[in-house]
C-alpha cells in the first residue's frame, strides 16, 4: 500500500477536530455513517485495505469499534450519553471488501444500566459478527 493511501484516511479524519456524536476521529477515520431507524442505530462503513489484519481481512478491532459505536450512539439517542461497562464480540466470518453494517438494539433498559446488542452484516446481508454489551448512563 502506498504512503498516500495510508495518509488520506488519516488526514480526512483529522478534519476540523470535532469530537462529537456522529463525527469524531475514529468514525471519520473509518468512514462511518450513523443513522437511526425506529429503536435502532445503524453504523455503516466500507472496508478499506488499511483496515486489514495480517490475514487480509477486516481487523476484529475495527469491527468491534463499529459495533460499540452503534450501541453507544443508540443509547445516547434514546437516553443520553453512557459508557461501556463490558462487551462481548463473537466473530462468524471474515470480510475482505464491501460495506459492513452494524445495527444496534436494546435488550433491556434500566434507570442507569442498559443491555444492548449489535449485529454486523456484510454487503450480502450475512451476519459476520454479533456483540452484546452492558452500558451505564452517565
Amino acid at each position: 500500500m502506498q504512503e498516500a493511501e495510508m495518509r488520506d484516511p488519516f488526514d480526512a479524519a483529522m478534519g476540523d477536530g470535532r469530537h462529537e456524536f456522529g463525527s469524531f476521529f475514529l468514525s471519520r477515520l473509518f468512514g462511518m455513517t450513523v443513522s437511526y431507524d425506529a429503536d435502532a442505530c445503524v453504523v455503516t462503513l466500507d472496508v478499506k485495505a488499511f483496515m486489514y489484519n495480517p490475514q487480509g481481512s477486516l481487523h476484529g478491532g475495527v469491527l468491534a469499534t463499529a459495533l460499540d459505536i452503534s450501541m453507544g450512539h443508540l443509547l445516547k439517542h434514546q437516553f443520553g450519553a453512557g459508557v461501556t461497562l463490558e462487551m462481548k464480540v463473537q466473530y462468524f466470518a471474515p470480510v475482505r471488501s464491501g460495506p459492513v453494517t452494524c445495527c444496534a438494539t436494546f435488550l433491556k433498559s434500566g434507570r442507569k444500566t442498559f443491555f444492548l446488542q449489535s449485529r454486523a452484516c456484510d454487503g450480502n446481508g450475512e451476519t459476520i459478527a454479533h456483540a452484546t454489551a452492558t452500558w451505564k448512563k452517565l
